[in-house]
């Protein structure tokens, strides 16, 4: 696998974008305006320009990697001569359906159809296709380029080819592939997102005051950001989005959102990218 189409261009989809073309592959970079893209690329180019005064790479490296992506509007005109699609939109099922559902009409049935996706089951967005023994889930971590885990996930269809290719496309990216099965939120969020909303819970009761309760979970638990720190640089929105699929996909109370949560959202408080969440950031 050479040729990357990355659709979705947002924190998650120029970090997939910026990974694979410092690796050497060629990256077609897919939104819905060329405005939205361009932004992208200069995030990627500030990336980069932070990978330089760390020393990791050059400044003719970088325009090497930069070189590597091209970017485009139109998905129609994006997948030709594609090995690899890796969907990185934002985390709504309906949205996601539909990308899979074109995907399954404009590539050729060797492409491999993988899902960025955090928390939505792999084997409904395969039903969207014809060939569900070719999709998969790509669950990368935060920030791309540096974190090490990818979460392979497997739907019910998913072919043991298609499984054994993107673990070893995880290796050759220098990442550490973890294989999971499909349940809502597969393995790092189902434990992750829950302890957040916890922490939020803490808040809301008055157990304690927010910045108390990312110290205790930094020093206590060793933890590198506490946990409404971490939920700010998510972004409560998304938190809100997988707490919902944790808790109607297993139908237990234990996944219930906190409601200081629901309202947070409701009010646009989401965290860093909006300025205020639990902590402000203006």
């Amino acid at each position: 696998m050479k040729n990357i189409l990355v659709i979705g261009s947002g924190t998650m989809g120029n970090g997939i974008a910026h990974l694979f073309a410092m690796n050497n592959f060629s990256v077609t970079l897919n939104d819905v305006s060329i405005e939205i893209l361009n932004k992208a690329i200069s995030t990627i180019s500030s990336n980069l320009d932070r990978q330089i005064k760390k020393g990791e790479i050059t400044e003719s490296q970088k325009k090497i990697i930069l070189s590597n992506i091209s970017i485009s509007s139109k998905l129609e005109d994006s997948t030709s001569n594609v090995d690899l699609v890796i969907e990185a939109v934002s985390e709504n099922k309906n949205l996601k359906l539909g990308i899979f559902k074109k995907l399954d009409s404009l590539t050729s049935n060797n492409v491999i159809l993988a899902s960025n996706t955090s928390s939505i089951s792999i084997s409904e967005l395969a039903s969207a296709t014809t060939k569900p023994d070719k999709v998969i889930g790509m669950h990368f971590m935060n920030p791309v380029p540096i974190m090490k885990l990818i979460e392979v996930i497997r739907g019910l269809a998913t072919s043991d080819e298609t499984c054994n290719k993107i673990m070893q496309l995880a290796t050759s990216l220098n990442k550490t592939p973890v294989e999971a099965n499909d349940y809502p939120g597969f393995v790092a969020n189902r434990i992750l997102i829950p302890m957040l909303n916890e922490a939020m819970y803490c808040v809301m009761e008055g157990v304690a005051k927010p910045d108390a309760i990312d110290t205790v979970m930094k020093l206590g638990m060793n933890h590198p950001m506490g946990p409404l720190s971490l939920a700010d640089f998510i972004g409560l929105d998304v938190c809100l989005s997988i707490m919902n699929v944790l808790h109607s996909g297993f139908n237990n109370p234990k996944y219930l959102p906190c409601p200081l949560l629901v309202k947070m959202v409701a009010e646009g408080n989401l965290g860093r990218k909006t300025g205020k969440g639990f902590f402000n950031y203006n």
